[in-house]
């Protein structure tokens, strides 16, 4: 074969090709099968509740078989529109402005899909359009490979929540051996940041209006370093652990890792002075004191509390209760008293993660048979405590029957982000729901891709401790990675 006629023949090859491409999905649904059953789609949106602001949800067949998908989505309000190919790939411009005229309506959603050359019409979906906007830009987490024993790759990242943009905020190659987490915003708002690096330089960053100071990983009047932080609603202090943690390993089939605490004590910091503010109240030698949050009014500081066991041996009896303390921020000291907000002990529960929401009503926590580091608990619930009443219910709607667990509040006190191992019980995702006034959980949702099916499927990360974010974090990472490698330190008193 002569080169021209080589290259002819490539030509028509890559024609066919793109033709081919090109009809793959170009009909349209004619004459359609009805089925009478909801569509079998990923993620599962039938019925969730959506703020305006959120990204299309766009959505896969299950089924293998199907090689083509046409959805219209009308609103109850007016509007609609359309989406035709491989899945549901919808248009974000059209769909916000479809969302934002349907605002506090309804979607409905027609899918009609192809398998054999066969179109079927299957039952119309509703997705519910909250009137309560979301109010936060996006979403930030860690992102971490499954391992055990090593880091391996990991970082901090932030999502846009109206598109599919992923940010980095830090990614460990920039540290290489950091393990990067615990991470938390001023109430949402990133202009005060804040995350701890474990691992041979580790540290506490504290940003502050663009000024970025590390601190010095380990103070020896601790016996630790400083985790788990919250911040004081006036930015002035930030709430801290100081842990001393250790893992274990199961060797049954259905359970995977333990992490518990040889010690742990909660302290306040002023980033100002430098100040640690302690306690002999909050840092008792036979008790851990875990996880502190403030109250969003600053009077009160929540934390966890558990009688020390012997570890590792009597891993199961590490079950923690929810107590508080008052906290002057004019004169930076504590209460004269601890009193116990939330006896789970009583229930043969252990209580984490208490988070409130910022309007003061609720306190979210989660529920475990033990221990604290909860995703890796399938019987992980979350449960809703209600600051004037003082009584608990869990959030049916939004528990699964794998672990869910970390989780936060919009700012408006409207939503909460969490995660969640629902979907096959080894990687922990974002799932969004709203919580109504009377505490009830909506639906929940995961959080959109643009190919669902093909982005869950292909990445082999999970997310953990995610929060809200009013706006785009500011970190510039490549300096941060040099200044992590400098160990230049600054003391705390």
């Amino acid at each position: 074969m002569s080169t021209n006629q080589s290259l002819k023949c490539s030509v028509c090859l890559a024609l066919l090709a793109v033709l081919m491409f090109l009809s793959a999905c170009s009909d349209r649904p004619e004459n359609p099968q009805e089925s009478g059953k909801l569509p079998a789609i990923y993620p599962d949106y039938v019925g969730v509740t959506i703020p305006v602001e959120i990204a299309p949800l766009n959505f896969n067949s299950t089924d293998h078989e199907v090689d083509c998908m046409d959805v219209v989505v009308k609103g109850s309000k007016g509007g609609q529109m359309e989406a035709h190919g491989d899945y549901a790939d919808f248009d974000i411009d059209r769909w916000h402005e479809l969302v934002q005229q349907n605002r506090g309506g309804r979607l409905v959603f027609s899918v009609c899909t192809r398998k054999d050359g066969q179109w079927t019409r299957h039952k119309d979906f509703h997705v519910d359009v909250s009137p309560y906007e979301l109010g936060e830009w996006g979403v930030t987490y860690r992102s971490i490979a499954p391992g055990y024993e090593v880091y391996s790759h990991m970082g901090l990242f932030q999502r846009n929540l109206s598109n599919f943009d992923e940010l980095t905020i830090l990614d460990n190659t920039q540290a290489p051996g950091a393990c990067l987490n615990c991470h938390t915003s001023h109430r949402t708002n990133p202009d005060r940041f804040v995350f701890h690096v474990r691992g041979p330089h580790g540290a506490t960053m504290v940003q502050m209006d663009g000024k970025r100071e590390w601190l010095k990983a380990s103070n020896e009047q601790l016996g630790g370093s400083m985790v788990y932080p919250y911040w004081h609603p006036t930015g002035k202090y930030c709430a801290f652990s100081t842990n001393q943690t250790r893992q274990g390993f199961h060797v049954v089939h259905n359970e995977r890792i333990e992490v518990f605490d040889l010690s742990s004590d909660i302290f306040v910091y002023d980033p100002q002075t430098h100040h640690l503010i302690t306690d002999s109240l909050v840092m008792t030698k036979d008790w851990s004191e875990n996880s502190p949050v403030f109250s969003p009014d600053g009077k009160w500081l929540y934390f966890l509390t558990c009688k020390q066991q012997d570890y590792p041996a009597h891993y199961k009896d590490e079950k923690y209760n929810l107590c508080r303390i008052s906290f002057d921020a004019s004169t930076a000291s504590f209460g004269h008293q601890v009193d116990t907000i939330y006896n789970a002990v009583k229930q043969g529960k252990s209580l984490t993660w208490p988070r409130p929401s910022y309007d003061g009503r609720y306190l979210l926590f989660t529920l475990s048979d033990y221990g604290y580091f909860s995703i890796w608990h399938d019987e992980s619930d979350q449960w809703l405590l209600d600051l004037q009443t003082m009584k608990a219910n869990p959030l049916t709607a939004a528990n699964s029957t794998r672990a869910d667990s970390y989780h936060n509040w919009s700012l408006n006190s409207k939503w909460i982000v969490f995660t969640s191992r629902r979907d096959d019980g080894l990687y922990s995702r974002l799932y969004l729901c709203a919580i109504d006034s009377q505490g009830r959980a909506t639906k929940p949702f995961l959080l959109p891709q643009r190919n669902p099916l093909e982005y869950y499927s292909e990445t082999f990360y999970s997310f953990n401790t995610p929060d809200f974010t009013l706006k785009p974090v500011e970190f510039d990472a490549r300096q941060a990675g040099y200044e992590i490698q400098s160990d230049k330190r600054v003391e705390t008193k």
